[in-house]
């Protein structure tokens, strides 16, 4: 189980811009996304999440706004730029080259051949 922990760790900021290519979300709201999509599988605590949406805000993939809202208290609001959607395509090409070339292992099959 730690394992998976781990690769969840790894991969929560890919994780967070894929949810915010939807829309505007918060914090809170991004994580039951995750948990959404993941059946339930992924679920994020506030030092995984919060941490990741820092250095995505700090390296302006994603802007955050202060939304109050009435009779509720201030929470922020968390947008893809359009930098953070490059990086998500960056970051999906190379997930899937990864995850290509962990299956070819793992079902030992043949390298595909470059034209």
């Amino acid at each position: 189980m730690s394992s998976e922990r781990e690769l969840i760790k790894g991969s929560t900021q890919t994780l967070v811009l894929a949810i915010l290519r939807d829309g505007p979300r918060h914090g809170y709201a991004i994580a039951r996304e995750i948990e959404h999509r993941s059946s339930t599988d992924m679920k994020f605590k506030d030092g995984t999440l919060y941490p990741a949406l820092q250095i995505l805000e700090r390296e302006g993939c994603i802007v955050g706004t202060w939304e109050v809202v009435d009779n509720a208290p201030s929470r922020k609001v968390y947008t893809l730029t359009p930098h953070g959607q490059e990086e998500l395509a960056r970051r999906t090409g190379e997930w899937n080259q990864f995850t290509a070339m962990i299956n070819r292992i793992l079902n030992n099959e043949p390298q595909p051949q470059n034209s």
